[in-house]
């Protein structure tokens, strides 16, 4: 397993061992021994897999503290731009998003420590994405950033016609509009 860190404390980009042969190929996607030997102490309590077409964007989401999740996202079909929004005052990345391309061709897998938010477009034309979680998701701790922040600026990798949002997702309010529940 090889861990690369990212500019953004706890932000980690993991990509396991493959082995392939002509029958096709295997990894461990998670190993909680191997983890804990790399410096990695999470416990995930849940799987989580969501299937999107192309255009999708699902996010920017989160949840509040004292629920705040830790995620270790891969996808097992397809390509998605994955973006997160550091949270987390105090930390020199506050309210910066680090974006990376996630898919079945490169099997690296993203870990989000909780104070994140999370969101990701799909590029490709279906995915599916797989995360666990290291707390049960709370509907009353759930928050969001507009995924078109002015503020934030993210660019999606995708022309913003060709985006699709669910309501929920289209009403989410934006950084300043948000700022006081960080």
């Amino acid at each position: 397993m090889k861990v690369t860190k990212t500019p953004f404390k706890d932000l980690l980009i993991i990509k396991q061992e493959i082995i392939e042969d002509d029958r096709g190929y295997f990894y461990e996607s998670y190993n909680k021994k191997t983890f804990q030997e790399m410096g990695i102490f999470y416990e995930f309590i849940q799987d989580n897999q969501s299937s999107s077409r192309k255009g999708v964007l699902r996010g920017l989401h989160f949840q509040r503290p004292p629920f705040a999740q830790t995620k270790l996202i891969r996808v097992i079909q397809g390509i998605i731009h994955d973006v997160v929004v550091d949270l987390r005052k105090g930390q020199p990345t506050f309210l910066k998003y680090f974006s990376i391309e996630l898919s079945s061709e490169n099997r690296n897998q993203l870990l989000v420590p909780g104070g994140f938010a999370h969101g990701f477009v799909v590029l490709s034309s279906q995915a599916e994405i797989l995360y666990k979680c290291n707390k049960p998701y709370r509907p009353e701790a759930e928050g969001g950033i507009l995924f078109n922040d002015p503020d934030l600026n993210v660019d999606w990798k995708i022309p913003m016609d060709q985006i699709i949002l669910s309501t929920k997702d289209q009403s989410l309010p934006t950084l300043a509009n948000a700022m006081h529940i960080f």
